[in-house]
């Protein structure tokens, strides 16, 4: 496949990248800073901001999916811009004839399916009340990729260790029995396996190690 990867020099990103090159797959990563992705034969490089329609619509056109890393981190400054960056995506996307989009999420994005669970619950309240910019920008993420109209999926993740990759990973809802910590590598492998799996269309399942 050809993979479009939006976030790929954090940690997870680049667990993703480097598993999907080891698959054989063809990958094109967006980033302001190339430096940082590593060099492959089959890994193409694209710089530009997340607001730049012409360099986003060039990461996407001929991909079979895009995969996005993309969320808010401790500075404030960079968290507005991801909102309108996944709106620029989406566009993106959809002139381009690409329908499937793999986004990262927690669990400030609700789902019918979820129940309450004590230490999640309390994760989320945390986030809202201590971070409240970052909050709102998932909550407004999570939206946006539902309202896109495309064939999403979001991988709510809790969380991230550097723990290694399991034999399985728990694939839930929030309520069900499960831990609320999640591998990197684990979060990598699933969110790659998503771009040719449809089990999930339209869902957004919680992902844990156990």
């Amino acid at each position: 496949m050809r993979i479009t990867v939006f976030g790929g020099t954090g940690p997870t990103g680049l667990l993703l990248i480097n598993q999907a090159l080891a698959e054989g797959h063809e990958v094109v990563a967006y980033a302001r800073m190339p430096a940082k992705l590593p060099s492959h034969q089959r890994l193409t490089a694209i710089r530009g901001q997340l607001d730049d329609a012409l360099a986003t619509g060039e990461a996407v056109r001929g991909s079979d999916a895009v995969l996005s890393v993309l969320g808010p981190g401790t500075n404030k400054a960079e968290i507005p811009p991801l909102i309108s960056g996944y709106r620029s995506i989406i566009a993106a996307m959809r002139e381009h004839g690409v329908d499937r989009l793999v986004a990262l999420g927690t669990p400030s994005i609700t789902d019918p399916a979820d129940r309450r669970e004590l230490k999640v619950g309390l994760m989320v309240t945390g986030i809202r009340k201590f971070q409240p910019m970052a909050y709102d920008a998932i909550v407004r993420i999570g939206q946006t990729v539902r309202d896109s109209g495309l064939k999403w999926t979001i991988v709510r993740v809790p969380l991230l260790t550097n723990g290694p990759k399991t034999a399985a990973i728990n694939v839930r809802a929030v309520g069900d029995k499960g831990g609320v910590r999640l591998s990197r590598t684990n979060a990598a492998a699933f969110l790659l396996q998503q771009a040719a799996d449809s089990t999930h269309i339209g869902a957004a399942p919680f992902i844990t190690d156990k």
